[in-house]
């Protein structure tokens, strides 16, 4: 019998390093680390262990990115990967990286070549070609209460409102898309009035002299997100007017992120939501 097989102190203390190595390979969301601590509680581990998994808090360095595997357990979503400028190879690297460790993946502002690159090794990613956003779900995102509007002045601000609305069903929230509803047609937007009222959330999408914000917030009493895009003429400065426009919104309430962050919105939106979950053993009041 090999040396190693041979119980005892020394073997125990070797199939002890095994299991803290495979245990690394594990990142960390609120969901483990509450199954890690109820499994030191009732000795199905031991605190060594459990020790060795949230060693790794940190990050991981793949030498051009370092990895924040545990950013799900502070502040409750993974991170995501901006694509932009990064090459095919680097983004397939930090993909397969964060999937080994159990991790859900979303890459934004990517192609259909990196998609490519990508699905060759993991089928199920998705790409989201309005969105411009490729997704690997190694797992089911946990639901979120509530509902996202997301609400886009016109067809041409639709890779941003997709971008957003991407990241929000990523998230785990339900999200209802009501496009195209520019203040120059304002009777279409108010069609849709209801449905505004009732999201928990509404993220509002418009370029060009970035007005439909303050329509939406003076209708609703919901938080609105509101995101200035690029599109417009020359004297919109690449969304630097529409931006302005809102930062000035006649409406109160209205939180502003940059311009065509549809990702930082549905992020935001996200948390707003996230906050409406009782606490673990509270029912939620009918």
């Amino acid at each position: 019998m090999p040396i190693s097989d041979v119980p005892g102190p020394r073997a125990g203390r070797t199939a002890t390093i095994r299991s803290l190595s495979e245990a690394r390979l594990k990142s960390m969301d609120p969901r483990d680390l509450k199954d890690l601590l109820e499994k030191v509680q009732k000795g199905a581990i031991t605190p060594d262990e459990a020790a060795a998994r949230l060693a790794t808090l940190p990050y991981e360095d793949l030498g051009f990115a370092k990895l924040d595997h545990h950013r799900a357990l502070r502040r409750g979503f993974p991170e995501a990967v901006f694509g932009s400028g990064k090459t095919p190879e680097q983004i397939q690297a930090i993909v397969g990286r964060i999937a080994a460790r159990g991790q859900r993946v979303l890459v934004t502002r990517t192609s259909a070549e990196v998609h490519r690159l990508v699905s060759a090794a993991h089928p199920e990613a998705r790409f989201h070609q309005a969105a411009r956003c490729l997704t690997l779900a190694t797992s089911e995102a946990t639901p979120l209460p509530g509902r996202i509007a997301i609400a886009a002045a016109g067809t041409s601000d639709l890779p941003v409102a997709e971008e957003a609305a991407v990241t929000a069903e990523f998230h785990g929230a339900s999200v209802e898309r009501i496009y195209d509803v520019g203040v120059a047609g304002l009777h279409r937007l108010l069609d849709r009035t209801e449905t505004l009222r009732s999201a928990d959330v509404v993220i509002v999408v418009a370029g060009m002299e970035g007005a439909l914000p303050s329509v939406v917030a003076g209708l609703l009493d919901s938080p609105v997100v509101a995101v200035p895009t690029s599109v417009g003429y020359g004297a919109s400065f690449q969304g630097l007017a529409a931006l302005l426009a809102m930062l000035n919104s006649c409406a109160s309430g209205v939180g502003v992120v940059n311009i065509d962050n549809g990702f930082g919105a549905a992020h935001l939106a996200c948390l707003i939501l996230r906050g409406k979950r009782p606490p673990d053993g509270v029912k939620p009041t009918s």
